[in-house]
């Protein structure tokens, strides 16, 4: 089965769509996904602006979630019609639509609910495909973070490699999902990935630049030890796993709360330092797992000076690589991993690993809108699949 999954993560950037194409095997203990490819496509900077202006914690309106909701579906249908026709010669069978998160709603280390927006009608009609989207709400709903979601797709992968081995996705918010020889797999967000360096860019800049390129401005910066230390002071990082973070807590705001009281930080010296508080928690999140090898995809990984400062965090522990090892482009590898949760959905598969979020058991995700033509679910097989196999 052809299937596009499309995702835009915590730095709503971009939207990105991976085709692949996925078929059970060896009685149904294996998923292999063949990747067909990758598209993206920047928000236009109108939608880009709308978006970072109603995001917390900066307040909005029931009409202006009404229009992103209807903005950005329009923007995800655009990338998976483009998709479809590049990717997969109009021969597409399916959309997995992730949507944008725009809030993830935590009390007290639990999670109560979870907003992802980019209504799902728009990419039909557009595609005359069905589509899979809002994946997070059934595992909240049991109980779960709901995130990291992709934990379920990291094990299948995970499983079988040597040691301890461990995926790091590093968005706006890293997350990992660790894989150890013995016992249940863990994952959880580890913090801020890209989320504070970008707030301070756009700060030092006044919006002219969003992003650290090649982490360029860190590398010609020093550490500020004192900034660095009230940072790690986060009581985030010291609660039990499963957890989970977002943008809720590491925005802008915090960064001006934290910079508080600490008298003048030259500008390189601020993205130096918010590059290694990325690179110390993951790799303190990672130290009770035990991991040996750490396989990293998401933006993150096209910064060089974090990719540095974590394994010099990680020196002598664990080794540090990307997810093409795996077969998957890092850029793209999330959005191949809700390709393979909607072929799941779509096959009356879970898609969640309970054990990593903490939901009360296996839980289909997502809700189903039908495209143009009758809807007609393949049967469900007798198992979930066990491995992911990426390649011919």
């Amino acid at each position: 089965m052809r299937v596009i999954g499309l995702m835009s993560g915590t730095s709503y950037d971009a939207v990105d769509a991976a085709a692949a194409d996925l078929t059970v095997e060896d009685g149904g203990d294996t998923l292999r996904l063949v990747p067909l490819g990758m598209v993206s496509a920047p928000y236009g900077e109108e939608l880009r602006r709308a978006l970072a202006d109603a995001l917390p914690p900066a307040p909005t309106s029931m009409a202006e979630v009404c229009r992103l909701d209807t903005l950005i579906g329009r923007s995800f249908a655009a990338l998976a019609l483009r998709a479809d026709s590049e990717l997969c010669d109009g021969r597409a069978e399916l959309i997995a639509s992730h949507g944008q998160t725009v809030f993830h709603w935590v009390e007290q280390g639990r999670v109560r609910g979870t907003l992802q927006l980019g209504r799902p009608a728009w990419i039909a009609e557009s595609t005359r495909l069905p589509v899979v989207s809002d994946f997070r709400p059934a595992d909240v709903a049991a109980g779960g973070q709901g995130a990291p979601l992709v934990s379920l797709v990291d094990v299948m992968l995970l499983r079988g490699r040597p040691g301890v081995p461990a995926a790091l996705n590093i968005g706006g918010i890293a997350n990992l999902t660790a894989v150890p020889a013995t016992g249940a797999p863990v994952a959880f967000d580890t913090g801020p990935g890209n989320a504070l360096i970008d707030a301070a860019v756009r700060e030092l800049t006044s919006g002219r630049l969003d992003f650290d390129e090649d982490g360029a401005g860190a590398a010609a910066g020093r550490v500020h030890e004192p900034l660095l230390r009230r940072l790690l002071d986060e009581p985030y990082y010291r609660l039990p796993v499963p957890k989970t973070t977002g943008k809720e807590l590491f925005h802008h705001g915090y960064l001006r709360a934290a910079l508080d009281g600490c008298g003048a930080v030259a500008p390189n010296d601020l993205l130096a330092t918010l590059t290694r508080l990325t690179a110390r928690t993951v790799a303190e999140a990672l130290a009770p797992v035990g991991a040996t090898e750490v396989i990293a995809s998401g933006g993150g990984v096209r910064n060089p000076v974090l990719m540095s400062m974590l394994r010099e965090e990680l020196a002598g522990r664990a080794a540090v690589l990307t997810s093409e090892v795996l077969g998957l482009p890092g850029a793209a590898k999330e959005a191949y991993a809700f390709a393979a949760l909607g072929f799941l959905t779509l096959h009356g598969l879970p898609g969640n690993a309970p054990e990593c979020t903490g939901a009360r058991g296996p839980r289909v995700l997502g809700s189903l809108t039908p495209g143009h033509r009758p809807l007609r679910l393949p049967p469900c097989p007798d198992h979930p699949p066990r491995a992911l196999v990426v390649g011919p």
